[in-house]
């Protein structure tokens, strides 16, 4: 997987209609967009008992990873696990499908499946969940607009209505309780993006006032409770 650059932004209500706006001329809608360009994304993430993925976020760590199992609009077809790595305000994500039972047995701290697989990234959050005590910590739930562009392999996003399941752990549960974590005139916009930006795309996100900022959606949802 290509390191790739990454940016985030808190913006407002009006950035984003001005934004999709410009956006709507120049890109296209991701594959798991419904009729109105957008859809469900939730996500469980991975912490062990001292928070210790939550304070090397919060200490601003250059390199840090996080691991997460996530699905699009609840629907248990689209199951992965994800590692997401940072380094020097470069990223990258390593996936792997899930099945429910793989799934349900990773939230209840099993990993017993693990070694049959002989998948790589299933071994190494075995290893993590074996030493470092990592264990599913907090569901995050979001509505997700993405717009993407072949040239420069780009993608911009823009993420509302985030809200915390607090302590609970079954991403699977559709009646799951959830709060907000932010007000609700504010959304987060990332973009990513490999070797270049291309200009139209850079000029069409510029607010002119907005400076980027280390807005986690994890962090978010472990400090809202």
């Amino acid at each position: 997987m290509t390191w790739r650059h990454e940016w985030k932004h808190w913006i407002n209500t009006a950035d984003w209609i001005s934004m999709r706006h410009r956006l709507n001329c120049l890109m296209q809608h991701d594959a798991h967009s419904d009729a109105n360009g957008e859809y469900h994304v939730r996500s469980i993430y991975f912490d062990n008992y001292e928070a210790k993925v939550l304070q090397e976020k919060l200490d601003g760590l250059l390199h840090r990873e996080k691991y997460r199992i996530r699905l699009y609009n609840l629907d248990a077809a689209t199951l992965r696990l994800e590692r997401k790595t940072r380094r020097n305000g470069m990223g990258r994500k390593d996936s792997v499908k899930l099945t429910v039972e793989q799934c349900r047995m990773l939230l209840a701290g099993d990993t017993s499946f693990v070694e049959a697989t002989g998948n790589p990234l299933l071994l190494a959050l075995k290893c993590d969940m074996d030493t470092k005590l990592l264990r599913a910590a907090t569901v995050v739930d979001y509505t997700r607009e993405a717009f993407v562009m072949g040239a420069g392999n780009v993608r911009v996003t823009f993420d509302r209505e985030i809200r915390s399941g607090l302590a609970a752990t079954d991403v699977l549960d559709a009646s799951l309780p959830t709060v907000p974590t932010h007000r609700s005139d504010l959304m987060v916009l990332e973009v990513k993006y490999d070797a270049f930006l291309p200009g139209l795309v850079e000029a069409a996100v510029q607010t002119g006032d907005r400076r980027a900022s280390a807005v986690s959606k994890y962090a978010m949802s472990r400090q809202c409770g």
